[in-house]
């Protein structure tokens, strides 16, 4: 791949805070800080980010600290997005907030909590994390006077809204900003890296199962021809390295052609184009859904996890069934958001904004079992 220009000068499909659409609440321009700065420094002062530290990513229960929080995810994509962003000379700021923020409402236990709440909201509205972060982010977080919520820029409320739209199977990509494309593929590319790594790490993954995929041959055969000798831990790790970079190069040389292709004049032009501008080449992007695929059906289904997730979700479901029937239980804040909004969606918000130790923790306190390594010791 031909050297990419590292400017610092935004490009003019770039979204510039200048010409940003402002909050919902306004505010005063900030003496040093730019809109996105402000959204980035909120998102990650929010009480809703720090318990992403201990949530689920893939893997339930304490087997060592090798293994992906969702927070580590998050840093990890915005890791990514960011060096995207500066290669394409896009907005970094708006990337990292909206990366920063697209994995914060992702309730306890990983997606074995979103299922169960998504199941007991069934005729009411739903719950989906992408959604919910949103909510979080309006309504939830009350760390300002003047307002609730985080008062966020529009930039990147209404990008976090797309992903949610995309989720609910919206195969439109009209309106996305370039930024919005970007987090998105570095969010595929971190999580199919390293949940791969993960899995290996944690004995649910023979290293040698990967080689069914093209692109793990690779990225591996890509080490081999770097290093010399390497332990059969070194080499995943490098193997690793070598799918990122494979995969991110990809991505910024596929989204130059595209974008010199279709120049668009400013940020706007480039969300209305009719295809994304910002994404993997055909031929490795259907590598990446293949590496996916293989790990649906060798690691995502595999036996521990789904007892993982049968357990968790089981412990999730009694106490959402709990709540409705005692919203007096309920804390104060989310007694009030039952008499708005429905003692279902009040169960729905408390569960969510758990950290896996305290759901399980306070399923003990309720039923009698439960505690901290409940699902670990039942499962592994």
């Amino acid at each position: 791949m031909a050297s990419l220009p590292l400017h610092h000068a935004l490009a003019p499909y770039a979204m510039h805070g200048a010409d940003s659409a402002g909050r919902v609440h306004l505010e005063p321009a900030h003496a040093y800080r730019n809109p996105y700065q402000r959204d980035r420094d909120r998102i990650v002062h929010s009480s809703a980010f720090r318990r992403l530290a201990h949530k689920t990513q893939v893997f339930m229960g304490d087997r060592g600290d090798y293994h992906r929080t969702r927070l580590t995810h998050t840093l990890e994509v915005a890791s990514i997005a960011r060096t995207a962003a500066r290669a394409l000379r896009l907005n970094e700021d708006l990337v990292e907030a909206l990366a920063l923020l697209h994995d914060i409402g992702h309730p306890p236990f990983g997606h074995a909590g979103e299922d169960v709440l998504d199941e007991r909201l069934a005729g009411a509205g739903g719950f989906n994390h992408n959604r919910q972060a949103l909510r979080i982010v309006e309504q939830l977080e009350t760390r300002y006077p003047d307002f609730p919520g985080l008062n966020l820029s529009r930039e990147v409320l209404e990008g976090q809204a797309t992903r949610g739209r995309r989720a609910a199977g919206d195969a439109a990509w009209g309106g996305r900003l370039l930024e919005v494309q970007v987090v998105d593929a570095a969010d595929s590319i971190a999580y199919d890296a390293h949940d791969a790594d993960d899995a290996v790490e944690l004995g649910l993954l023979e290293a040698g199962a990967l080689q069914e995929a093209a692109l793990w041959r690779t990225a591996a055969d890509r080490a081999r021809r770097r290093y010399a000798a390497l332990d059969d831990d070194q080499f995943r790790r490098a193997a690793v390295h070598e799918l990122i970079d494979l995969l991110g190069s990809d991505l910024l040389q596929t989204s130059t052609e595209r974008l010199a292709e279709a120049q668009p004049r400013d940020a706007a032009a480039a969300r209305e184009a009719q295809t994304p501008l910002a994404g993997l080449s055909p031929g490795l992007a259907e590598q990446q859904h293949e590496l996916g695929r293989l790990l649906m059906q060798r690691v995502y289904r595999h036996p521990t996890l789904l007892t993982q997730r049968a357990a968790a979700g089981e412990m999730l479901g009694r106490m959402f069934d709990a709540l409705v029937e005692r919203v007096d239980e309920l804390p104060a804040k989310f007694a009030a958001i039952a008499a708005r909004d429905g003692a279902p969606r009040a169960a729905a918000d408390y569960l969510a904004g758990m950290t896996d130790r305290f759901a399980a923790e306070e399923h003990q306190r309720r039923f009698g079992r439960g505690g901290a390594n409940w699902i670990q010791r039942a499962t592994w």
